[in-house]
């Protein structure tokens, strides 16, 4: 990050649990300012954790899928995807001064998609991991930026897995990214996509494009 700029600006896109802890860990940070949130308003009938967040510490909050290059706020250094479903457009990311960023469950390219972890204990694989990684126009495709490992046990499902060892290997790695990017240091390693894997969704709505849908809409084609 440029030295002229002492606070990382960023907007945070997510939702529940997760979402709500990377928005703890950022609010914790002295050298980061939360200029808005975008989640959705329920999560299971109940208001979402991540807008309770927002809510509670009095951060503008604005509804999952509504996030367009309009309505980025000025000056934004940063996006972090956290547990968010929506697809971060082009030109959205090209309004933010660093760009945009995400966890993904997995050791990318492996396991890209919604269900990776899922997917890690269908396939029985006995190592998984976290990738924090830049957000582009693929899905999950991006350079990746950090990583981290762990076994899986025998006895694990996919819940146990993601709370024990994923969840808290997410926080850490979109901190160490928010590090090497003010300090200018962050890598951009290529996705071998002769190794990449994509699983479908399970129990999962499609992904939502916003920017797409609004360029097909009426009187923008």
């Amino acid at each position: 990050m440029n030295p002229i700029f002492p606070r990382t600006r960023v907007i945070l896109c997510g939702q529940k649990q997760f979402g709500a802890a990377v928005f703890d860990m950022l609010y914790e940070r002295s050298d980061v300012d939360i200029l808005g949130v975008w989640s959705p308003p329920l999560s299971r009938g109940h208001e979402d954790r991540l807008k309770r967040k927002a809510r509670i510490y009095e951060v503008p909050w604005h509804e999952a899928g509504t996030l367009r290059a309009s309505s980025v706020p000025a000056e934004t250094d940063l996006l972090i995807a956290a547990h968010s479903h929506d697809y971060v457009g082009r030109e959205t990311r090209r309004r933010i001064r660093s760009g945009a960023v995400g966890y993904h469950p997995s050791l990318l390219p492996l396991h890209r998609g919604r269900s990776a972890v899922e997917w890690t204990i269908r396939m029985r694989d006995k190592v998984a991991g976290g990738s924090a990684f830049w957000l582009n126009d693929t899905v999950d495709g991006g350079p990746v930026i950090a990583q981290e490992w762990c076994f899986v046990r025998p006895t694990d499902d996919a819940w146990s897995l993601w709370t024990r060892e994923l969840f808290p290997m997410g926080i850490r790695l979109l901190s160490r990214a928010i590090d090497e990017i003010r300090a200018g240091s962050a890598s951009r390693i290529p996705q071998d996509k002769s190794l990449a894997t994509w699983e479908p969704a399970i129990d999962a709505p499609p992904l939502y494009r916003p920017e797409l849908i609004e360029l097909l809409s009426p009187g923008r084609v």
